[in-house]
């Protein structure tokens, strides 16, 4: 069982708020999606989950204790830009977290240990669908491979929470597809909660159980960096209940919030009301509500 628990973060740079009364609490198996304009803060709340940041003020929990001042095994990320080894093999990319975890003097194991890895990493290629890509390097992957391998990358750490910077933003919309379906499958197969960023809002509605919209409520036009981004939306979706859902019309020229409370609104029969678990929700759709409480508008 793995729980996030955000309390009331914020965070500065050089006395410039960026992120303020951050609350969350994502329970085990969660798949949430940060939602937020450029510059919003989405990232900067990802990286103080990995631990690449640390809250100004706050606390942020997993299983209830402080995670760790520094990037532990138990958080794997995966970034827009591919973290792979350029001149190792698709495989031996996979086996490197392991190997150096395990044999820190030498970075590589021998005999039946190596054998033992060697399997295991087989098996999440496969997963991934990279098993004939075996032996190839990163140069001679496509974009949406070399995606994939980063993923596996990540997974053969055996991280409690699998973390994603906007890792599917390069991919056409062909490739980003085959690999929402992906992500979905290994996060039913692995039983793992996933926090991931995007800019996408279908993206968003497609894959999360769990959408937060990170936004300003408060703004003055003299001073725009006076003030940080909060949750402003705080949206749970029963995965039984979601269908496909295409655009109907161009977004352009639209706010984040207006197309947000457009999707919310054609997903609305999929929305979970608060403090009932998704495989508890009602039948008759659920609103979605403008209001706002203790600053994050929430789905009644």
């Amino acid at each position: 069982m793995t729980e996030i628990t955000i309390n009331n973060v914020f965070k500065e740079y050089n006395g410039v708020p960026i992120l303020e009364r951050v609350n969350a609490t994502l329970p085990d198996h969660e798949f949430c999606l940060i939602l937020g304009s450029s510059g919003a803060g989405k990232s900067t709340l990802l990286r103080m989950l990995l631990s690449q940041e640390t809250a100004t003020r706050g606390e942020i929990l997993i299983d209830g204790e402080p995670i760790d001042v520094e990037p532990q095994q138990d958080r794997g990320v995966v970034f827009q830009r591919y973290s792979v080894f350029p001149h190792k093999t698709v495989l031996d990319n996979v086996m490197a977290g392991p190997s150096f975890r395990e044999s820190r003097f030498f970075g590589c194991l021998f005999g039946a240990r190596k054998a033992k890895l060697r399997d295991r990493a087989m098996e999440l290629l496969a997963q991934v669908g990279l098993s004939d890509a075996a032996e190839k390097y990163p140069a001679q992957l496509s974009g949406g491979m070399q995606q994939r391998l980063a993923i596996a990358q990540a997974l053969i750490m055996e991280p409690k929470v699998l973390l994603l910077d906007e890792p599917f933003g390069a991919l056409d919309q062909s490739t980003k597809k085959s690999m929402h379906k992906l992500i979905l499958d290994l996060w039913n197969a692995n039983k793992m909660t996933i926090v991931m960023v995007t800019h996408d809002i279908q993206e968003a509605f497609t894959l999360g159980t769990r959408v937060l919209m990170v936004d300003k409520t408060r703004r003055d036009p003299q001073a725009p960096e006076a003030y940080g981004s909060t949750i402003v939306h705080d949206l749970r979706l029963d995965p039984a209940l979601k269908a496909p859902l295409e655009p109907r019309e161009s977004e352009e020229n639209q706010s984040m919030e207006d197309i947000f409370l457009k999707w919310a609104g054609r997903m609305e029969h999929a929305v979970v009301p608060s403090g009932r678990p998704p495989s508890a929700a009602p039948s008759t759709p659920a609103p979605v509500s403008r209001s706002a409480s203790n600053s994050t508008k929430q789905v009644a």
